[in-house]
């Protein structure tokens, strides 16, 4: 769990976008309930209470830095933290 809240604070502190490992964010995702499914270099991820989609693609082994941003915003638009 301890891992879990870095990254949440990671992701949460928007001065980091540029540093977030991809497999983190995935690993995030999954821990706050997100299901997904791969298409092709996509990763789509869904929850049954929220409307909004997030797809995230890898940039080698970071995560985009506006993908980043999308899901923080999800995160704090839906007080998933």
């Amino acid at each position: 769990m301890t891992a879990i809240l870095k990254i949440l604070g990671a992701v949460l502190d928007s001065g980091r976008d540029n540093n977030i490992l991809f497999s983190d964010l995935q690993r995030l995702l999954d821990y706050l309930g997100f299901h997904h499914r791969v298409k092709g270099s996509h990763f789509i991820y869904w929850h049954e209470d929220i409307d909004e989609i997030i797809n995230i693609q890898s940039d080698g082994n970071k995560a985009k830095a506006y993908q980043v941003k999308q899901v923080r915003g999800i995160i704090l638009k839906y007080r998933l933290h």
